[in-house]
């Protein structure tokens, strides 16, 4: 577990809990996971998954360096939305630069950074659309941990090591350290 620097807000704001990394890494796996254990406790909470921001709010956007980065405002701007209104928002994308989740931290009270942290082998073997395999043959260009760089955060709330514990596992370990620094309570 790795600490960060949380910011401080009220705690009547919302909460993001923003999960980066790798593709395969897990991050839509716990993101469901902690959505639903969530609802089950009666909290307000939305998950914005990054392949569903990409199709809904992203159309049109390609995979520059810039595009990416409006991608990312677009879910910042949501997810601050959701913040407002007490909403826990659970957020799932890549977001490979770390200028990427600098914006998000400066621009989102109550951000908390966590990095699903997977070896490039083993997200590369969880792939089931075969993507990895069509970036190293170049059938995609500037795609993320082969082409086109992940920029693994330097100091996160919390570092969760996807390859050496379940999907569970993480996600309790998430809970506790929400409720640990009293961000969440049961």
């Amino acid at each position: 577990m790795t600490t960060g620097k949380l910011q401080a807000h009220k705690t009547s704001a919302g909460l993001t809990i923003w999960l980066t990394g790798l593709s395969g890494a897990g991050k839509s796996t716990l993101a469901a996971l902690l959505t639903d254990r969530l609802r089950e406790q009666g909290q307000a909470v939305e998950w914005l998954d990054g392949d569903e921001l990409r199709r809904s709010l992203g159309r049109g956007l390609g995979f520059s360096r810039e595009d990416r980065f409006e991608n990312i405002r677009r879910a910042v701007y949501l997810a601050g939305m959701l913040s407002r209104h007490g909403v826990i928002t659970v957020v799932s994308v890549i977001s490979p630069y770390a200028g990427m989740r600098s914006y998000a931290r400066q621009e989102l009270p109550g951000f908390v950074e966590v990095y699903v942290n997977c070896p490039l082998p083993v997200c590369e073997a969880r792939d089931v659309k075969g993507l990895y395999a069509k970036a190293r043959s170049g059938e995609i260009p500037a795609f993320t941990g082969i082409s086109d760089p992940y920029e693994a955060p330097a100091d996160p709330e919390l570092t969760l090591h996807t390859a050496e514990r379940t999907p569970e596992q993480c996600m309790e370990e998430l809970i506790s350290w929400l409720t640990e620094h009293r961000l969440y309570r049961l």
